[in-house]
């Protein structure tokens, strides 16, 4: 247990570091603000986690390198591939009416969640 802890905690501080780097990127090369480094994390880590979860299903990998890659790195570099990987999962398996709940939902109680964070600390 403190091995597959160990790996995430490491392959979560790996995606962080990835991530404030994409932002950097993104703002040097074009001069964009912060939402598109997050866009192109989000869609980016979408992506990693899609080609992780393929190579998975083809090879035997440990479980200590399945939960680095997805749960450490990939949560740290963009929560947002996991939550798209739930979503398609769900329609994937024809549970579509879950996956709308789901998708629209956490939508829905994130933005009403930063809006009460905000209220409440000014």
């Amino acid at each position: 247990m403190i091995k597959i802890i160990s790996f995430i905690a490491i392959g979560s501080a790996a995606g962080g570091v990835a991530r404030w780097g994409v932002s950097r990127l993104m703002s040097h090369l074009i001069g964009a603000p912060t939402i598109w480094g997050t866009f192109v994390a989000n869609v980016t880590g979408c992506f990693l986690i899609g080609l992780l979860y393929g190579w998975f299903e083809r090879h035997g990998v440990a479980e200590h390198w399945r939960m680095f890659l997805t749960v450490g790195f990939c949560g740290g570099f963009t929560t947002f591939s996991t939550f798209v990987h739930e979503n398609y999962a769900a329609l994937n398996d024809g549970r579509f009416l879950m996956m709308l709940c789901y998708a629209t939902l956490s939508f829905v109680a994130g933005l009403a969640m930063v809006y009460v964070g905000q209220v409440l600390t000014r």
